[in-house]
């Protein structure tokens, strides 16, 4: 009975000593696929930031481009309604004389 106690108590203590090891090669390889992954992860949220703020760029040029070509064609029809009212002036100014 005594043997089987001392061989449960070393046996017992081997598997601790195990588990207070350090970590062993696979711990370490993971440890280090891990450290891989959140630099991945990092680099990924930077490019996501970048992207982001292009796009914020690139849709406040839209609005403005856009801002004005609407700019533009309320000059272009201001510009012809002027046109118009000058065209008028000049045919009442032909028609005077030919009265």
């Amino acid at each position: 009975m005594n043997k089987i106690l001392i061989a449960a108590a070393a046996t017992s203590v081997l598997l601790l000593a195990g588990c207070a090891s350090g970590p062993d090669a696979q711990t370490k390889a993971a440890m280090s696929q891990v450290d891989q992954l959140k630099n991945q992860v990092e680099m990924l949220s930077k490019e996501v930031a970048a992207l982001k703020s292009n796009q914020a760029d690139a849709e406040m040029q839209a609005q403005n481009a856009s801002m004005a070509a609407k700019e533009a064609s309320m000059a272009a029809m201001a510009a012809q309604e002027e046109a118009v009212r000058a065209n008028e002036r000049i045919d009442n100014i032909a028609q005077s004389y030919t009265k």
